[in-house]
C-alpha cells in the first residue's frame, strides 16, 4: 500500500534525550538511596510512572511519594534537554524528507507536557500536524495504541503510515499496527530480535534514502 504519512518517536530518535533520562534517574534515585546501573538504562521504553514504581518495588524509600518523584524526573529531564540536549544526526533532514511527502505526527511514550517542552525548545512543534503521548492510552508500546491514535488523527489508514523508531518496543508497536517501520536502534540494542521485523534498519537517520521513500510514497 502507498504510504501517505509518517509517525515519529522522539526520545533517542530525534533527540539525544535517552542519556538525559538516565542522568536524571541517576541523580534523583541516587538522592533517594536507590542504586541503579550507571552504564545503561534498564527501564528504557517504560512510562515514567512505571520506572518510579519499578525502582520503588526494588528498593523502597522513605520520603516523597511516587507521584512526586515522577514530577521531579519530568522537570529534571526538561531542564537537561534545554541545557544539554541536542538533535541527533539526520533528524532535521528526516523530518524534511518525510514532511515533503505527507503529514507528520509524533507518537511517544513521554508525557505530553514534556513532549511539547522538548519540541518547542528545538523549534520542532510546528513540523507536526498532531502530537500523541501513550500516557493517555490504556497500554504503552509495544501495544500499537499510540500509533493507531496518531494515524486516526491524521485521517490516514494505518497501513498507509510509516513509523520511524529507535526502540524495540516501538518497532513491535508499529508492526502490530500493520505499519511500515524504519528502525534506528542504538548500537547496544542492534542485536535485539525485534529489529529483524523492521522494514528498514539504519545506523542513523542520516542514512534515510530519498529513493527508498519515493518508492513507497508514490
Amino acid at each position: 500500500m502507498t504510504l501517505h504519512a509518517t509517525l515519529f518517536d522522539m526520545d533517542g530518535l530525534l533527540l539525544d534525550s535517552e542519556i538525559l533520562w538516565h542522568k536524571a534517574e541517576l541523580e534523583i534515585f541516587g538522592e533517594l538511596g536507590v542504586t541503579i546501573d550507571r552504564e545503561g538504562r534498564s527501564t528504557k521504553g517504560m512510562f515514567v510512572a512505571e520506572v518510579v514504581d519499578y525502582w520503588y518495588a526494588h528498593s523502597p524509600w522513605d520520603g516523597p511519594a511516587p507521584a512526586q518523584v515522577v514530577a521531579q524526573l519530568l522537570e529534571r529531564v526538561g531542564d537537561l534537554v534545554e541545557s544539554e540536549g541536542r538533535l541527533l544526526p539526520g533528524a532535521l533532514r528526516a523530518l524534511e524528507l518525510t514532511g515533503a511527502r505527507g503529514p507528520l505526527a509524533l507518537a511517544s511514550s513521554t508525557p505530553m507536557a514534556l513532549i511539547v517542552r522538548c519540541l518547542e525548545h528545538f523549534h520542532l512543534r510546528e513540523r507536526f500536524s498532531s502530537l500523541h503521548s501513550a500516557e493517555v492510552e490504556p497500554y504503552g508500546k509495544p501495544h500499537p495504541g499510540v500509533f493507531l491514535s496518531a494515524a486516526a488523527a491524521l485521517e490516514v489508514a494505518p497501513r498507509a503510515c510509516l513509523v520511524v523508531e529507535d526502540s524495540a518496543a516501538g518497532v513491535l508497536a508499529g508492526k502490530a499496527a500493520a505499519m511500515t517501520v524504519v528502525a534506528v536502534p542504538a548500537p547496544e540494542d542492534r542485536g535485539l530480535g525485534a529489529f529483524a521485523i523492521a522494514d528498514l534498519v539504519l545506523n542513523s537517520l542520516e542514512e534515510l534514502d530519498e529513493s527508498w521513500l519515493d518508492e513507497r510514497f508514490l
